[in-house]
Formats: structure tokens, sequence, C-alpha cells
């Protein structure tokens, strides 16, 4: 989990020797005042389009959180600027490295940035059904639409990055389509005629 800088820790030593409600400090104060712990430079591949390598200094200790227990806390902030993006990050699986649990933020945070774009593009809090099952249904249809979006049909490009532009893309490839079918039929033979009798069937199933 991301740890807000106000959020108490305490050291394993302070956690056995002192009353358990007393001595605890910010995250943010735990880490300046831990300051031999050394800072240790890695690096992790960026999850767009352009694979980057970013490179972040981390530290790491072992801690009690309070209301939670003992977790492996660090600390990360990225090598070219730090401070301005500073995380706190913590797992109570005290068996992984710091560097996996970097990982396992950075794939926690692009579910983060998937349910942002299914709301804001897809309509996924716009549920107006009562029943359960139409409800899991309206969840379906949103993912099978978050996925082709990402599938790239023909006309839509690989280089938009966000999902509105690959909507607008798809939008107008569509109506282009819609396009390109009827000047086909108007070049075939008899197609003045075929594109008459269709758009008389469309008036006629209106009425």
């Amino acid at each position: 989990m991301t740890l807000k800088k106000k959020r108490s820790v305490k050291s394993e030593h302070l956690y056995a020797i002192t009353p358990k409600s007393k001595q605890w400090s910010q995250v943010c104060q735990f880490f300046r005042n831990h300051r031999r712990l050394k800072w240790k430079t890695i690096r992790l591949m960026t999850n767009g389009t352009k694979r980057k390598r970013m490179e972040f200094r981390i530290r790491s200790t072992r801690a009690y959180l309070r209301h939670v227990g003992p977790v492996q806390l660090v600390c990360s902030e990225p090598s070219k600027r730090p401070e301005s993006r500073r995380r706190y990050l913590a797992c109570n699986d005290m068996r992984v490295t710091a560097r996996q649990i970097m990982l396992g933020y950075r794939l926690r945070w692009a579910v983060e940035l998937f349910h942002k774009s299914v709301k804001q593009h897809l309509g996924f809090e716009e549920v107006s059904t009562s029943g359960f099952d139409s409800v899991i249904s309206h969840v379906h249809w949103v993912y099978c639409v978050y996925l082709l979006l990402h599938m790239s049909p023909p006309g839509v490009s690989d280089q938009d990055k966000s999902l509105g532009d690959k909507q607008r893309q798809l939008r107008k490839y569509i109506e282009d389509k819609k396009k390109r079918r009827l000047l086909q039929k108007l070049t075939r033979f008899g197609g003045v005629q075929q594109l008459k009798d269709e758009i008389r069937l469309a008036l006629g199933e209106v009425a």
C-alpha cells in the first residue's frame, strides 16, 4: 500500500521497549531520523507505448505500522527529481524485496489508471439498473469495449495514448467506412438503383 506522509510508524527496536501507545512518528519524519539507511538505485520499465527505463532511489527497512503490524517500509523518489514525487510504501509480506514492492506498486497504479479511464470515457459508473445481474452485464460490456479499443482496429493508431483519442479515431473510422461503402456501391453497375432501393427500404422500415 501507499502511505500518506503522516501515517504513524515505529522502528522494531522502539516497538519492543516502549508502550504501544507512545513514541510513534510520522513516516516522513521516520526516514529523516534514519538517515543511516543507504539509498539504492533501481531501474524499472515504464508502462507506456514507448518502453523506457525510469530510475528511482529507494531506502527500505523493517518497522511497525500503527493499526497494521510489522511491515517493510520503502521510501522512493525519482533520481532526476528528488523529493518532488517522493512515495512511501508498505508491505506486510516480509519475504519480498524492496524492488518487488516497487514493481507491485507500479502494477497496482496501472489498475488505478484503468478504473479512472473507464469511469471518465466508458460510463463505468453510469449504471441505472437495480438488478445485480444487470450490473454485472454492464461491467462486462465496459470491459469488452475497453479491450476492443486497445486492440487497435484498422484506422486507429497505436500512438494515441488516451482512451478519448482512441474513441474519436474509431468513430471517425466507422463514419468513413460508411461513406466508402456508399461510394463503392455507386461505382457498381446499377449502383444508383441499388442505393435508391436501400433508401426506400430504410424509409419503409421507419414508417
